[in-house]
């Protein structure tokens, strides 16, 4: 039989996980490469024997050895299937118009696609599990948009054509081919399928900063990883709530056979599955599943510049699901890192959802649990994981900024404020939070590489949320206000701190002591109008409440140790004395440093620090509409 190796023959019947194994292991370690059509039958064959339209209180059958007992594959029928799915391929498509070269061309990549996907039947299958083997293609014409592209690869591989391979992001696949890759293809659908783009290029996708695109940075797959995106496609549901045991276990072998083989270490999807297979069911002597959520993420970072979310969303909901908040927190912050790169768009609902469960269901739980019981307070005084929560959600408006689509709305800041309102004020005020215009302004380019501040869009704002400050233009205004500073600026210097000589030479003022103190203590109290304006009263609001004795404070040290921290000054201002934090204070290495990117959250700051939250204004800054459009965002990759 055509393509069908001797060598393969002597497998059958496989009757258990062993025996598939050993199928998997020659197939991988051949001269030759891999039949893609052969084992897509063989799992397919096993995963819907075992899962399709079986009762969940079937007894599973064991062997006398305790090894799961599969329904056997036998010979003949994967013989039949896969001499039809030669034939369906060979049948249609005539080589002769597409001879020259060795490399496939596009109209030859559309034309294999048109094969497959005339042949299906006229529904989509986007959330239905089981259909992304050539099993169900062959026996029931149904594929999901992961077996159309994986059926397209198989079928140029049934042609002759060693060079069209998978290129796979975490919600999408399409194919490269030509020599060394270079050319892209659509071959899939992608959501309800309303929009068919096969044969196209993915270029327009790439460039649109989508998350489904991976910004440029997809798994392109050889044939030992189109093995491991098929065997990581298994899906061993029986419903939303239960597995095939059996299925599940064949799954978790053939993974640890292709880790072994090096084929998972460019795949950190891969790693991934098989991190949440060895979490339900470990594997003596392997790593643990903690050290592989690792490696997933180690991948991403390693082989495509961090631009994939799930490795960190998969370590994330382990760490939650083990009660180790705080590293949950981090996780779920390292995602809002990665998805801050992207804009949001409708084809993001995946990992759109993904997060809104983190957000509006995951977080809250934990700090109802934290919040109560043994663990009451726990984690809420600690100021890392206010932190974490801040950057989390400094991702997500960052991830909208640009966006043709909102992602925040109220349903959104409920949560957050909940959130927030559960760290107490002192805990708050520790996470030492910077707002770098500068590096606003190095991100804000455009995909020329000119920087868009100068752009006059940028400066009437039209880059920015409607909440956010504006540039002012040089000349106008803008000058009269620098006027304004001047006069201030001259009145408050002290005479007696003399001039000092800044690195240009040229001379400046030193402020008076009770000025820096001043603007010192505004981070953490609310300026009195009234002493602004006029001169009298106290500096701030309440500061008369305010001791004037100086406390000592216990500043965490880098290694978790407890040490006296500075006192504070008493900085005699006006006709009231206020306690000032010292500066050496503020450097501690103890205090968590976190740098706000979104406007969004920059705006928050203020509210955010305050020692009673204003939950109505943090809702309405955080659900302010974005204006934008995504051909005016200008971030750099």
């Amino acid at each position: 039989m055509a393509g069908f190796r001797e060598v393969g023959r002597q497998h059958f019947p496989l009757e258990d996980i062993p025996s598939i194994v050993r199928l998997f292991k020659q197939q991988l370690e051949s001269s030759s490469e891999p039949d893609l059509a052969l084992l897509s039958i063989v799992v397919g064959a096993v995963e819907n024997s075992l899962t399709c339209s079986r009762m969940l209180t079937v007894q599973k059958e064991t062997d006398t050895l305790g090894e799961p007992k599969l329904p056997a594959v036998e010979y003949h029928i994967a013989e039949a299937l896969y001499s039809k799915f030669h034939a369906i391929i060979k049948g249609a498509v005539d080589l002769t118009q597409y001879s020259g070269s060795k490399y496939a061309t596009r109209e030859l990549v559309k034309k294999v696609s048109d094969v497959v996907w005339n042949s299906l039947t006229r529904s989509y299958y986007k959330d239905r599990a089981h259909l992304q083997s050539l099993y169900s293609y062959l026996t029931g014409n149904k594929l999901d948009c992961f077996g159309v592209a994986f059926a397209v690869v198989a079928g140029c591989q049934v042609l002759g054509y060693q060079d069209v391979h998978l290129a796979l992001s975490e919600d999408h696949a399409w194919v490269v081919f030509g020599e060394g890759g270079s050319e892209t293809a659509e071959v899939t659908w992608h959501g309800k399928g309303n929009e068919d783009k096969r044969g196209q290029p993915v270029g327009p996708g790439m460039g649109s900063r989508s998350w489904l695109y991976v910004n440029g940075c997809p798994v392109i797959c050889t044939r030992p990883m189109e093995v491991a995106a098929l065997v990581s496609a298994i899906n061993p549901s029986l419903s939303s709530s239960s597995d095939a045991m059996e299925v599940a276990l064949l799954q978790q072998e053939l993974l640890w056979l292709l880790y072994d083989l090096g084929h998972l270490t460019h795949y950190p999807m891969a790693i991934g599955n098989l991190s949440d297979l060895e979490e339900v069911s470990p594997t003596s002597g392997r790593p643990p599943c903690s050290t592989l959520f690792q490696e997933a993420a180690i991948s991403a970072r390693t082989y495509y510049k961090n631009q994939h979310v799930y490795p960190y969303t998969y370590q994330g909901g382990y760490f939650y699901r083990h009660k180790m908040y705080k590293e949950a927190f981090q996780s779920w912050a390292n995602a809002a890192d990665v998805i801050r790169l992207y804009n949001y768009s409708r084809d993001d609902e995946e990992i759109y959802k993904e997060f809104l469960e983190i957000a509006n269901e995951l977080i809250p739980h934990i700090m109802k649990v934290v919040s109560s019981g043994h663990s009451a307070r726990s984690i809420l005084k600690d100021p890392e994981c206010f932190a974490h929560l801040l950057r989390f959600y400094d991702g997500i408006c960052q991830w909208e900024e640009g966006s043709p689509t909102p992602v925040l709305h109220i349903g959104w800041a409920k949560p957050l404020v909940n959130t927030i309102s559960k760290f107490d004020a002192d805990v708050r005020a520790q996470v030492i939070i910077e707002c770098r215009d500068e590096e606003v302004m190095s991100n804000n380019k455009n995909s020329s590489g000119r920087d868009v501040a100068g752009d006059p869009k940028y400066l009437n704002n039209e880059y920015l949320n409607n909440n956010n400050y504006c540039k002012t233009r040089e000349g106008g205004v803008g000058n009269s206000t620098r006027d304004i500073i001047r006069t201030l600026e001259s009145k408050v210097i002290g005479e007696e701190a003399g001039k000092q000589k800044s690195q240009g030479g040229a001379e400046v003022l030193a402020p008076h002591p009770s000025i820096a103190a001043l603007t010192a203590a505004c981070g953490e109290k609310i300026l009195n109008p009234e002493y602004l304006l006029q001169g009298g009263g106290e500096p701030f609001v309440g500061a008369g409440s305010i001791a004037s004795e100086p406390k000592v404070t216990t500043v965490p040290t880098s290694n978790g140790a407890h040490n006296p921290g500075p006192s504070k000054q008493n900085a005699s201002l006006g006709s009231g004395n206020v306690r000032v934090r010292d500066q050496s204070e503020l450097k501690s290495p103890g205090r968590p440093r976190l740098t706000l990117h979104s406007q969004k959250m920059k705006g928050l700051k203020d509210l955010l620090l305050a020692e009673k939250l204003n939950t109505h204004a943090i809702s309405l800054q955080l659900t302010a509409q974005s204006q934008v459009q995504v051909s005016r965002k200008g971030r750099g990759s």
